[in-house]
């Protein structure tokens, strides 16, 4: 019987980004995010570590692509 250790993460660790880095991704200021984040009014997971918020470019991107607007 062989013991396997448990996988890490499916994604890079330079594929989370600060809120800083995120809202930069996203054109949008810092305080935007924190604000949605708070009030849920737009839906961009995010993780949570320790005390700090982290966004996985994944969902930043898809979140971008449930937003475009055709003319």
């Amino acid at each position: 019987m062989t013991h396997e250790t448990p996988s890490r993460a499916t994604y890079a660790p330079s594929e989370l980004l600060s809120r800083r880095e995120a809202a930069a991704y996203l054109g949008v200021a810092e305080q935007t995010l924190a604000i949605w984040k708070c009030t849920k009014r737009q839906q961009l997971p995010f993780v949570k570590i320790g005390k700090l918020v982290k966004y996985r470019k994944q969902d930043l991107d898809e979140f971008i692509a449930k937003n475009l607007q055709s003319a």
